[in-house]
């Protein structure tokens, strides 16, 4: 068996998540259907680095799955390029080491979100930037976002119910930015892993900030008391890309 990882991006419009589910159609089953069919009819299972949710796209999300014998490469990519659904891009394909795991070999995430703060929104972006049409002091989200990079217990951040019991994660960068030409917001965050929702809880409360409607050391508090009702809403998942996997060397 040969291991094959892939760079794919997509828009999550239409795709009810990345991970493979009953009655629902996914990333993971359109990439696997092409799979088959080119695998003679034999199942492929794929394993992506991330579980994105309803409507959340990405730029560079990774896969990795096996296939037996040896495969040109870039006609296997292209193959699979041009066979999946349109919403559906592999932008690179190589062959790696048998024991590499998309998943759980060390590696870095980079998630931007994308809110619309234009008065009307652009119609054009509906599906693609979170329409937040209300008053914003850019200084006051500049300053909180700041909190939010180093080593913290983000239980605060996180959806409630959630199955992982390690909640430290390790954010690196935390930014924003003002596109004022097209009256969008985009923060970025790169971390060594992120809980489920936490990117659009810090987004929403973060926008909750800007609105003068939380002071700017709410984000200190919500990560000191680890208290999910301290934090704002959960920013929706149209604005979130999944934007870059860095792997260690």
């Amino acid at each position: 068996m040969t291991r094959y990882k892939a760079i794919i991006s997509y828009d999550g419009y239409n795709f009810a998540g990345f991970q493979r589910q009953p009655n629902a159609r996914t990333v993971q089953e359109e990439i696997e259907k092409t799979l088959q069919r080119l695998n003679r009819g034999q199942a492929v299972t794929i394993h992506g680095a991330g579980r994105t949710d309803s409507g959340v796209h990405a730029y560079g999300q990774v896969i990795h799955f096996d296939l037996e014998g040896e495969r040109n490469v870039e006609k296997l990519r292209f193959a699979l390029d041009t066979q999946t659904a349109e919403d559906i891009d592999v932008i690179a394909l190589e062959e790696v080491a048998d024991d590499f795991h998309c998943r759980y070999a060390k590696h870095s995430k980079t998630y931007e979100f994308l809110v619309d703060i234009g008065r009307p929104k652009n119609p054009m972006m509906r599906h693609y930037a979170t329409h937040y049409p209300y008053p914003l002091d850019f200084s006051r989200i500049e300053e909180a976002i700041g909190y939010l990079e180093g080593t913290h217990d983000f239980t605060g951040f996180t959806a409630s119910g959630t199955a992982v019991e390690n909640k430290v994660r390790t954010i690196t960068a935390a930014k924003v930015r003002l596109d004022r030409e097209r009256n969008f917001l985009i923060f970025t965050f790169t971390g060594n892993g992120f809980l489920y929702k936490q990117v659009r809880n810090m987004v929403g409360t973060l926008l909750k900030i800007g609105n003068n409607r939380m002071p700017i050391e709410q984000v200190e508090r919500i990560l000191d008391e680890k208290d999910r009702s301290l934090a704002g809403p959960t920013a929706a998942g149209n604005g979130l890309y999944l934007k870059e996997i860095i792997y260690e060397e």
